[in-house]
């Protein structure tokens, strides 16, 4: 069974920076194309970032292109996203997902395992 460990949120300052990890196990971590998500207050769950398997192909969504950085190490099964010049709206829960075939990854029905979140507070 395929498990999702996110681990890294905290509270920060705007400006600052914060790097999630997301650690994979019960499966080969480099079969599977990761993304991560964020789920603001009352919001919906947007994409952020998306790598493919080996991570050579990289996709961002346009309010974090430029500051995020999303990378991964299939030695460790453990995806990154490098957040940096971190900003107010910024704040939410940041999930990672792994899929197991091939997907369009700003969708989140293209994923089929999640991990539990993890909180980032980004404060004024």
């Amino acid at each position: 069974q395929v498990q999702l460990v996110e681990s890294g949120g905290g509270l920060v300052q705007a400006g600052d920076s914060l790097r999630l990890s997301c650690a994979l196990s019960g499966r080969a971590f480099s079969g599977y194309r990761m993304g991560w998500f964020r789920q603001a207050p009352g919001k919906g769950r947007d994409f952020v970032a998306g790598i493919s398997r080996s991570g050579g192909n990289l996709y961002y969504a346009d309010s974090v292109k430029g500051r995020f950085t999303i990378y991964r190490d299939n030695t460790r099964n453990t995806v990154y996203l490098q957040m940096n010049s971190l900003k107010p709206e910024d704040t939410a829960v940041y999930y990672c997902a792994a899929m197991v075939t091939s997907g369009t990854y700003s969708f989140i029905s293209s994923y089929d395992y999640w991990g539990q979140g993890t909180q980032v507070t980004v404060s004024s």
